[in-house]
């Protein structure tokens, strides 16, 4: 059930300038979601009844974003006054004007914030009645951040900002965390009275507490134990820091549902993969996008799988695959590359240097060695044997190849699309075949097998060829002898 009296503002307005990037702040990846994505997902778990991203550079990118993560979340365009103060009045102005809850203000580019730690802040200031409660983190270095400054009782007295603090106020490691619960009516009224007269001129939303305190209005700050929740990204060193923590505490999670990870440093597994009971995960793998794995595969080592389902007891070696089913038991690698829409059946087998691209292996089929399999449809049971290709492009157009069931595909096969091979044929090695072959033939390009005996002693005397070859009792042709005999005795 939605939360009736709770709105959710997320400020993502920002240019993020310190990323230098073309990609706005907010859409940079962690763990395969945007940043704002995470931040859409937390306000989500809350069932506010409202929630509004106020947005600004490179609007469309970033309203696109949003759109496609959550279509329901309202958009405010913020105006060219700056500062997060106004970044809030305009996504104020975005709710119900009968709207007459309680206002939670997330950042954009704070990603690893929870809903529990979230709804801690709410409950509090609910069961306090507060006009504003923040949230406040405890770190061992908080230059550059404002300060929580407390009372003699350990009350909230104000915020400070760092270059506002002194000299014993720079003491203080209990920074603002930049995450508030206002009440809308007191949030409204304490807007209204910001100006813009600082060095940056800008409208702070963190002004609000010092007019919130002086209307009498009541204010408490209850701090995080754990600082990466409210971690902020403001360039690309940062992103990498809470990408790698990000990561630690996936990995965690897996760990204790069951799932072997061998290296944890070299494993990393996007926000949205599954993966069941009884996996064993090798060093070096990478599962990204929305990759599920079933029990009892084993994964890696140096495999990466984006967006792909794994069966049951699959093995998947080596092996960098993007969007591809892999059935159950079915053995991949090492050093395969499944290219998208490929489809292995269970029990089928992938392996040393094959790619596929878009085709099916059907139950037990099997490719496994040095081959090329693109928009084809290979039957159960057939194997292909080492070094065939599907000729599926014509300079044009693409064609498919259809291999039937418990075919025998002969090595250095080459299978030129469109064709269809019956179910139980045969080919021999090195044949091209260009044209339909019925059920139960055998394949072959006819072309008889000639020896020149002596070619090499003729063609080239002299090498190590040469002379290995009469060490083995090779000799010239009688013709070629001859002729020799008789260029010696001048006749």
């Amino acid at each position: 059930m939605n939360d009736s009296n709770l709105a959710i503002i997320i400020l993502a307005a920002g240019q993020g300038t310190r990323m230098k990037s073309k990609t706005p702040k907010v859409l940079h990846s962690l763990g395969g979601i945007p940043l704002i994505g995470h931040v859409l997902r937390t306000a989500a778990a809350l069932d506010p009844t409202h929630t509004v991203a106020v947005v600004r550079h490179e609007r469309t990118k970033v309203v696109d974003a949003i759109s496609s993560l959550a279509p329901d979340v309202l958009i405010a365009d913020q105006d060219d006054v700056p500062g997060t103060g106004r970044a809030v009045e305009v996504g104020l102005d975005a709710l119900p004007g009968d709207f007459d809850g309680d206002v939670v203000v997330l950042s954009g580019d704070v990603p690893l914030l929870d809903s529990v730690t979230l709804r801690r802040l709410i409950d509090t200031h609910r069961e306090q009645q507060d006009d504003l409660t923040l949230l406040s983190a405890f770190y061992d270095d908080p230059t550059g951040f404002g300060r929580i400054v407390r009372g003699a009782s350990g009350s909230f007295d104000s915020i400070v900002e760092h270059k506002d603090a002194t000299d014993d106020q720079r003491l203080i490691n209990e920074i603002n965390a930049g995450v508030y619960a206002f009440s809308v009516r007191a949030c409204r009224t304490a807007l209204a009275q910001i100006e813009q007269a600082n060095a940056q001129g800008e409208k702070y939303l963190t002004d609000t507490a010092e007019v919130i305190k002086r209307d009498g209005g009541r204010i408490e700050a209850i701090g995080v134990t754990d600082p990466w929740l409210v971690q902020g990204i403001n360039d690309r060193a940062q992103l990498g820091a809470t990408a790698r923590e990000y990561n630690r505490r996936i990995l965690i999670q897996w760990m204790r549902d069951g799932v072997t990870i061998v290296d944890p440093d070299t494993t990393i597994i996007d926000a949205d993969v599954t993966i069941g009971q009884d996996v064993e995960i090798l060093p070096g793998t990478q599962l990204r996008g929305a990759t599920t794995i079933a029990e009892d595969a084993v994964i890696g080592p140096d495999t990466t799988l984006v967006d792909c389902e794994v069966g049951q007891g699959a093995t998947v070696k080596r092996t960098d695959a993007t969007l591809s089913v892999i059935g159950a038991n079915a053995t991949i690698g090492p050093w395969s590359y499944l290219r998208p829409n490929s489809v292995i059946g269970e029990g089928g087998k992938v392996g040393t240097f094959v790619e596929t691209k878009n085709s099916t292996l059907g139950k037990g089929a099997k490719v496994p060695h040095l081959a090329y399999v693109g928009d084809a449809e290979i039957g159960d049971g057939t194997n292909l044997g080492a070094g065939t290709i599907t000729a599926n492009y014509d300079g044009q157009n693409k064609h498919r190849t259809v291999v039937g069931r418990w075919a025998k595909i002969g090595s250095d096969n080459v299978l030129v699309a469109p064709v269809t091979i019956g179910d139980g044929v045969y080919s021999g090695a090195g044949t091209s075949i260009r044209k339909d072959v019925p059920a139960g033939a055998l394949a072959l390009n006819v072309a008889p097998q000639r020896n020149i005996e002596g070619w090499t002693l003729k063609n080239r005397p002299g090498t190590p060829a040469a002379e290995a070859a009469e060490a083995a009792g090779a000799s010239l042709p009688a013709e070629d002898k001859t002729a020799e005999e008789s260029a010696a005795t001048g006749e």
